[in-house]
C-alpha cells in the first residue's frame, strides 16, 4: 500500500489531456488542477459531468471573431486583394487611355506627334473625340488581368518570403522582401497582360488596323500567329518588373516614412480618410520613380508591337539611346504618377471597404513573429500548479507553443487568461 501511494504521488503530473482528445478527461483534469491551486476558482455550472460529456467533440474554445471580418492571409484575404487589384489597375488604365494613346504615338512616330499638345491636336483632327479612347477594351481587360495577378500575388509572395526569412530577417530585410514579392508577382501578371497589350498597341498606333479587340485580336493572330502575341513579353518584363519593384518597394517605404516622421499619431489611430490620403500621396511619389526606371523598356514595347518583324536592335538604331530614355518621358511621368497614386488609393479603399487595413505603414509582422513571442513565455500552468516536479516545469516552460496550444485556448476561455 505504501508502495502504491508513493508510486501515485511520484506519478507524472503533466495533464493527460495533452495526449488525449477526450472532453471528459480534459475538463475534469483542468477543473481539478485549477481548483487545487486557486480556491476562488469554481468550474462553470454548465460544465458537463463525466456521464453527460460528449467525448467525440473537441474541447478547444475558438478565439472570438467579428462576424463577416476577413482573416488576414486567408483565401478570402487573397481573393479580396485580387478584386482590389482588378479595380485599381483596370479602371485607372482605362481612364488614362487618351494619355496612353498620345504617348504610344509619340514613341512610334515622333515626327508627326512632336509634343503632348500637338499630339492631342493631331488625334482630334484626324479621328475626332472618339479616337481618344481607341483601344479601351483591350486596355480594360488586359490591365484588369494584370492587376488581379499583380496585387493578389504580391500579397501572397510577401507573406511567403517573410515566413521563409523568419521574423527577425523579415523585419531586417523588409525592402528585399518587397522587391522579391513584387518581382515574382509581375512575372505572372505580364503573362496575362502581354497578348492584350500587343493588340492594344497595334490598334492605337495603326489607324485602320482594327476598331478594337473583337476584330483586332483575330487579325493580329492571322498576321503573326498566336505566338506573335507574346513577341513583346521579354521587353514587357523589362518594363514592368522594374516598374513594379519600384512601385511596391518605394510605396511601402514612403508610406512607412510618412507615418513615422510626418504624422504624429500611430497609423492605427489615424482616420480612414487620412490613411487613404497617405496611400494616394505615397503612390504618386512612387509612380514618378516607376516612370523613370521603366521608360526605356516602355519605348521598346511600343516599337516592337507596332512594327512587324522589328527587333530590339532596330529600335535602338531608330530611336537612339537618348531617345530610348527620354522620348515621351514627361508625359509618362505625369501619367504614371497619377495612375499609381490612384491605383493605391482605389486598392486601399477597397480593402477598407471589406474590413481590411490599408497597405504599408508598419514593419511586416508575419504570423511567425507572434508565435515566436509566445514561445518564450512561460506556461500558465506553472502559476497554478506549483506541485509540478522540476523536470515537468522545465518541459512546460521550454516546449513550443503549438504543443501547449490547447492549454492556451482553455485558459483563455475559462480563466480569462491572455496567453
Amino acid at each position: 500500500m505504501a508502495f502504491l501511494s508513493e508510486n501515485s504521488r511520484r506519478q507524472s503530473l503533466i495533464p493527460s489531456f495533452l495526449y488525449s482528445s477526450s472532453l471528459t478527461s480534459n475538463k475534469v483534469a483542468l477543473d481539478k488542477m485549477a481548483s487545487n491551486s486557486n480556491p476562488s476558482f469554481s468550474p462553470s455550472p454548465s460544465s458537463p459531468s463525466p456521464s453527460a460529456s460528449a467525448p467525440n467533440k473537441s474541447f478547444m474554445i475558438p478565439a472570438p471573431s467579428e462576424p463577416g471580418k476577413i482573416e488576414m492571409y486567408s483565401p478570402q484575404f487573397y481573393a479580396a486583394c485580387t478584386v482590389g487589384g482588378i479595380l485599381s489597375c483596370g479602371l485607372t488604365h482605362t481612364a488614362v487611355t487618351p494619355l496612353d494613346l498620345v504617348k504610344c504615338n509619340m514613341q512610334i512616330d515622333p515626327a508627326k506627334y512632336k509634343s503632348i499638345s500637338s499630339g492631342f491636336g493631331v488625334l482630334l483632327k484626324e479621328q475626332g473625340v472618339k479616337g481618344f479612347f481607341r483601344g479601351w477594351v483591350p486596355t480594360l481587360l488586359g490591365y484588369s488581368a494584370q492587376g488581379a495577378c499583380k496585387f493578389g500575388f504580391y500579397e501572397y509572395f510577401k507573406k511567403y518570403y517573410s515566413d521563409l526569412a523568419g521574423p527577425e530577417n523579415a523585419a531586417k530585410y523588409k525592402t528585399l522582401i518587397y522587391l522579391a514579392g513584387s518581382a515574382s508577382a509581375e512575372v505572372i501578371a505580364d503573362i496575362a497582360l502581354c497578348p492584350l497589350e500587343a493588340v492594344k498597341v497595334r490598334v492605337q498606333t495603326q489607324p485602320g488596323f482594327a476598331r478594337g479587340l473583337s476584330d483586332g485580336l483575330p487579325k493580329f493572330v492571322r498576321s503573326e500567329g498566336a505566338l506573335g502575341l507574346y513577341k513583346g513579353l521579354v521587353p514587357l518584363w523589362g518594363r514592368q518588373i522594374p516598374y513594379t519593384m519600384m512601385k511596391f518597394a518605394s510605396f511601402e517605404t514612403i508610406v512607412e516614412m510618412i507615418y513615422k516622421h510626418a504624422i504624429p499619431t500611430p497609423k492605427s489611430e489615424c482616420s480612414k480618410p487620412l490613411q487613404l490620403g497617405v496611400s494616394f500621396a505615397g503612390g504618386y511619389v512612387a509612380g514618378v520613380f516607376c516612370a523613370v526606371v521603366s521608360h526605356p523598356a516602355d519605348n521598346l514595347v511600343s516599337f516592337l508591337n507596332n512594327a512587324k518583324g522589328a527587333t530590339v536592335g532596330d529600335a535602338v538604331k531608330k530611336l537612339g539611346l537618348w531617345g530610348l530614355f527620354t522620348r515621351g518621358l514627361p508625359l509618362r511621368i505625369v501619367m504614371i504618377g497619377t495612375l499609381t497614386g490612384a491605383q493605391w488609393g482605389i486598392y486601399d479603399a477597397f480593402k477598407v471597404f471589406v474590413g481590411l487595413p490599408t497597405t504599408g505603414g508598419v514593419t511586416p509582422a508575419p504570423v511567425a513573429t507572434e508565435l515566436a513571442k509566445r514561445i518564450v513565455q512561460p506556461s500558465p500552468l506553472l502559476e497554478i500548479a506549483p506541485q509540478f516536479q522540476p523536470w515537468e516545469k522545465s518541459w512546460l516552460a521550454s516546449s513550443p507553443f503549438d504543443e501547449r496550444d490547447s492549454l492556451g485556448h482553455w485558459f483563455h476561455g475559462t480563466l480569462n487568461y491572455q496567453s
